[in-house]
């Protein structure tokens, strides 16, 4: 065999640590592509509301799923910013909101909360998100995991089902994981009592079993001695070298098994309080005495023979009525928010004779309003806008939402090239199913070119979005179909020539509103003798009360269904 020369051993070195490395540049450049696909995520309102949405997800070669953490996101209506490989996500479920921000290869998760008093989180991650095509993936069950955590919401996924569960009521403060990922330094050991001691008040805690008194008091400790209750039902508890005032410390109560406390003193000096039980709310079986140092109270446990079966059994049909009535006062539809098309800069469309659209819907809106505050005083009516202002389309839909409105109602006029055209209609949101509707839609939404921040505020309404937010409405579907047959019954005109019919078309101006919702377009402002009733007042009043009447048929329904799931 020949020997190797030494640049032949140098060239062979340098070829075996090249294929050292080939494998794994390899195995990743040639390991098939993830397959793009989605998982069902079903949105828990409680009170039987709620939708189902899909959120889009990466299935690899290996059978691991990744989820589009912007995709789950946006499923469950929170809004988001992007970049760099960062999602930040925001929610206002908890009483003051916080964001939420997750990074390409960082296993830990930021929370950070708007009110400065409450402290940063955070939570480490099995899993590093992973950045696939400019967006961030998580492996499934610690998206759903870190979901939780920042949201202290139940979030599963159900590997059974093969779909997402998300309920939206807040947990039992048993479950809370609210404070996962905060650091809290533990709590001293109090410093020792000096002084003398001095009882500062009394405060009796009743409970389905007994009831908790607790005295607190300031400076050292006293010695203390307990007697149990007598045959009239009086029990005694001293301390010796306390001191109080009878007056302050006596308490006296009209029901309970604690039916009052009084404060006197011994012959020797000493603090006597003096416990009186009511036979009637249960026999008491045992009188215990514990000192809390920690707090410096002094407590007595008291514990009875009532039914605590019963007692638990009557709490629980008193929370249930209760419950049913707050729903029932929740789902009554009390505000209304009305939004009256374009405005401001914006005229919308205008008619041969000048007539604007922004001055139509404007003055219908208003008699609307004035129409629904005389007939129904018990209705809040919140406008979009009063006056002759621009107001950014999806500012309208959050002024709804920040208002808790229960329904939301958009007056427009149409236009269309061809003047015969006449009529009102009414949308919903949803896909365009008609050449027409898009039209009309494209019209309306044409005004986002005034807003200053229109390519952020609408980078995500594609069509995917459209069909993703038309799922989310779901929840309100039905309610939101009820809305649109009534209103357009009073509207429809004998010289219509659109047929009387509810239609669905991508409305931006519907896309943010949690809530059932409408667009009312009262008639064609192009079509010569339509503009002539639509510039009219006393027509435009004869408008907004058939819209009443609309609405008056709806809420007649609506509340009727809402008692009915009450019950």
């Amino acid at each position: 065999m020949m020997p190797f020369s030494r640049p032949a051993v140098l060239h062979l070195l340098f070829a075996l640590i090249i294929a050292a490395c080939l494998p794994k540049q390899l195995s990743a450049a040639t390991a098939p592509p993830w397959t793009v696909s989605s998982v069902p995520l079903r949105i828990m309102q409680g009170n039987g509301e709620g939708y189902t949405i899909k959120v889009l997800t990466r299935k690899g070669a290996d059978g691991r799923i990744l989820v589009d953490l912007q995709s789950m996101t946006r499923a469950m209506r929170l809004t988001y910013r992007t970049s760099a490989g960062m999602l930040s996500a925001e929610e206002a479920i908890s009483s003051h909101g916080s964001v939420c921000t997750l990074t390409a290869g960082n296993s830990f998760a930021r929370i950070v909360y708007r009110r400065a008093a409450d402290p940063a989180r955070i939570v480490q991650l099995s899993a590093a998100p992973q950045l696939l095509d400019q967006r961030l993936f998580l492996p499934i069950s610690q998206s759903a995991r870190i979901f939780s955590i920042w949201l202290d919401r139940d979030v599963i996924y159900s590997a059974s089902e093969k779909m997402f569960k998300v309920w939206l009521q807040p947990r039992p403060l048993g479950r809370s994981e609210a404070s996962i990922g905060t650091l809290s330094p533990t709590p001293p050991p109090p410093p020792p009592a000096f002084g003398p001691t001095r009882i500062t008040g009394v405060d009796v805690e009743e409970r389905a079993n007994g009831a908790i008194i607790s005295f607190s008091a300031s400076g050292a400790q006293a010695s203390a001695a307990l007697s149990q209750p007598d045959a009239s039902g009086r029990a005694s508890f001293v301390l010796s070298g306390a001191s109080g005032d009878p007056a302050i410390l006596k308490k006296m109560f009209p029901s309970g098994l604690v039916r009052s406390v009084t404060a006197d003193r011994t012959p020797a000096g000493a603090l006597r309080f003096s416990v009186s039980f009511d036979g009637r709310s249960g026999v008491v079986r045992s009188l215990d005495y514990q000192r809390d140092q920690r707090n410096n109270r002094y407590l007595l446990y008291v514990r009875s023979d009532a039914d605590v079966e019963a007692i638990r059994s009557r709490e629980k049909l008193q929370r249930i009525a209760s419950v049913i009535s707050r729903d029932v006062e929740k789902w009554k539809l009390n505000t209304i928010v009305l939004d009256a098309g374009h405005g401001g800069q914006d005229p919308g469309a205008v008619g041969l004779k000048g007539t604007r659209e922004k001055d139509v819907a404007l003055n219908i809106v208003r008699d609307l309003g004035s129409i629904i505050a005389r007939k129904w005083p018990d209705v809040e009516v919140v406008y979009t806008r009063k006056d002759d202002i621009f107001i950014p389309l999806h500012e309208r839909g959050r002024i709804a939402n920040r208002t808790e409105g229960k329904l939301f109602l958009s007056v427009h006029c149409n236009a269309n090239e061809n003047r015969s055209i006449r009529g009102p209609e009414v949308y919903i949101l949803g896909p365009h199913k008609t050449a027409a509707a898009l039209k009309v839609a494209m019209l309306e939404n044409g005004v986002i070119s005034q807003e200053s921040d229109y390519r952020e505020q609408y980078r995500n309404f594609s069509d995917e979005h459209l069909i993703m937010s038309s799922m989310a409405q779901n929840s309100f579907i039905r309610h939101s179909t009820t809305l649109a047959r009534e209103l357009v019954k009073p509207l429809d005109r004998s010289t219509s020539t659109n047929g009387r019919a509810v239609r669905q078309a991508g409305f931006m101006v519907l896309w943010t509103p949690s809530m059932p919702s409408a667009l009312v377009e009262v008639g064609y402002i192009s079509n010569p003798r339509e503009e002539v009733i639509l510039r009219d007042r006393q027509e435009q009043t004869k408008i907004a009360y058939g819209i009443f009447q609309g609405l008056q048929a709806y809420r007649t329904q609506y509340e009727a269904s809402r008692m009915a799931s009450a019950r």
